[in-house]
C-alpha cells in the first residue's frame, strides 16, 4: 500500500486485535478468503438493481455474485426457494430493519419490539433511533424476578395495542427465545411477525439454537457477528404468506422495492460476495463444531463469573451472549468503569445496561459479554474459565 499513514493505522488495528481478549458479543474474525473478497475488484462496479434487473450495463457477473449468495443463504438455512426469498443487499443491520418497515408498515403504525434497557436493539423501535421517529414503539421486557420473557405478558400487551409488526429478538439477551409463543402470539393479534437473529445466526446455521424460519414472516440478520462474515445483513421473507382475504402479501417484492429504491442506490457488490464465502464456510463440516464450543464456552464463562459471586443476569446463558451485573445494587463497580479497567487489561468488552437499570446508558450497571471470536481463535472451556477469574481479579483490584 502506497498509503503509508492508513498502513500505518491498518498495521496498528492488526496488532492490537492480535494482543487482546476479544468479548465483544458482536464481533468476530473472519477468513482470509472473506477479505479477499472483500477487497477484490468487485468494488469497481455499480449495479443498481436486481439480478437480471439492472440500470447499468456490465453487470452479468455481478448478477451471478449476488443469486449465488442469495442460494447459498437459503441453502444454509434449510429454506425452499418457493417459499423464501432472500435480500442481500442492505448495507448492515439497522438499514436492513428499517427497510422492513418501510415496506410493511405504515408511517406512524406500531411495531412492538424489545425495549433497549431490557436487550433489545435501537432499530426495534427506540425514540433514538429513525424506527421509533417514523413508527411508534410498543415495548416489551423480561419479568423483573425472572429475567426472562413473560409470554403472557407479551400476548397481553400485543391484544392492547395490536402492532402491524411484531419484532422477536435482542442484543443483549442470552437466553432462547421460544420462537412458536411469538407466532402465536403474531397470530392471536393479527401481526406479522419478524424475527432479528443477528446475534445468533450463526448458533442457528450450526444446529444449537432453535431456528425461527418455521414461525417467522420476515427473518433479518447481520452477517458478521456468529455468522463469522463482513459487515453486511440478509432479510428473509416469506413468499406464501397471506392476508386475512387469502391474498399474497407479497412480502419479498415490497422488501425488495424498500431496499432498492427505497433505502440505498447500487449495492456493494465486494460484501455480498464476501457474505457468500462465509456462508460457504458455515455449511461445511466444521462450522457445527465450531458453534457448539461457542455455546460451550459461554456457559463455562458465566458459571464461573457465578462461582466468584457475580451476578449474571437472567442466571445463564444459552447462545454466545452474557449480561453481568457489575454494579450489584451499588456494592461493585459501573459497567464503564468495568470495561475500561478490562481494556487496560487486555480484555475487551462493553458497558451495556442490565434489564430495570437504574444507571444512565453512558454508565451503566452492566457489561456484556461474548465467546464467539475467541472461540474463532480456537479457545475451549478452560480457556474460558481463566478469562472468568482473570475479569474478577481485575474488577475487584
Amino acid at each position: 500500500m502506497k498509503d503509508t499513514q492508513i498502513k500505518k493505522l491498518i498495521n496498528a488495528e492488526k496488532k492490537r486485535q492480535k494482543s487482546v481478549i476479544n468479548l465483544i458479543a458482536s464481533e468476530n474474525f473472519v477468513s482470509r478468503d472473506v477479505l479477499e473478497a472483500l477487497g477484490s475488484e468487485l468494488t469497481n462496479k455499480y449495479a443498481e438493481g436486481y439480478p437480471g434487473k439492472r440500470y447499468y450495463g456490465g453487470n452479468a457477473i455481478i448478477d451471478e455474485v449476488e443469486s449465488l449468495c442469495q442460494n447459498r443463504a437459503l441453502k444454509l438455512f434449510k429454506l425452499k426457494p418457493v417459499e423464501w426469498a432472500v435480500n442481500v443487499q442492505a448495507l448492515s443491520g439497522s438499514p436492513a430493519n428499517v427497510a422492513v418497515y418501510l415496506a410493511l408498515v405504515p408511517i406512524g403504525g406500531k411495531i412492538m419490539g424489545m425495549s433497549l434497557d431490557q436487550g433489545g436493539h435501537l432499530t426495534h423501535g427506540h425514540k433514538v433511533s429513525i424506527s421509533g421517529k417514523m413508527w411508534q414503539q410498543i415495548p416489551y421486557g423480561v419479568d423483573a424476578k425472572t429475567e426472562v420473557l413473560n409470554y403472557d405478558d407479551i400476548k397481553a400487551k400485543a391484544m392492547a395495542e395490536k402492532p402491524a409488526i411484531i419484532v422477536a429478538g435482542f442484543t443483549a439477551y442470552p437466553r432462547q427465545i421460544d420462537w412458536k409463543k411469538f407466532r402465536e402470539i403474531a397470530d392471536t393479534c393479527g401481526a406479522l411477525l419478524m424475527v432479528d437473529m443477528s446475534h445468533i445466526a450463526g448458533l442457528v446455521a450450526g444446529g444449537v439454537y432453535p431456528t425461527p424460519f418455521e414461525y417467522a414472516d420476515i427473518v433479518t440478520t447481520t452477517t458478521h457477528k456468529t455468522l463469522r462474515g463482513p459487515r453486511s445483513a440478509l432479510i428473509f421473507s416469506r413468499k406464501d404468506r397471506k392476508s386475512k382475504t387469502g391474498e399474497l402479501l407479497d412480502l419479498d417484492k415490497k422488501i425488495d422495492r424498500a431496499v432498492f429504491p427505497g433505502m440505498q442506490g447500487g449495492p456493494h457488490e465486494n460484501a455480498i460476495a464476501a457474505v457468500a464465502v462465509a456462508l460457504g464456510e458455515a455449511a461445511g463440516p466444521t462450522f457445527k463444531k465450531y458453534a457448539r464450543q461457542v455455546v460451550a464456552n459461554a456457559k463455562i464463562l458465566a458459571d464461573e463469573l457465578s462461582r466468584l459471586g457475580w451476578k449474571i443476569i437472567s442466571g445463564g446463558t444459552d447462545s454466545h451472549l452474557i449480561l453481568v451485573d457489575t454494579w450489584m445494587n451499588g456494592t461493585g463497580i459501573s459497567g464503564k468503569e468495568a470495561s475500561d479497567r478490562l481494556e487496560r487489561a487486555g480484555i475487551i468488552a462493553n458497558k451495556n445496561a442490565i434489564p430495570f437499570d437504574s444507571r444512565p446508558p453512558t454508565d451503566p450497571s452492566g457489561i456484556r459479554l461474548g465467546t464467539a471470536a475467541e472461540t474463532t481463535r480456537g479457545k475451549k472451556e478452560k480457556y474460558f474459565q481463566k478469562i472468568a477469574q482473570k475479569i474478577d481479579m481485575v474488577l475487584r483490584k
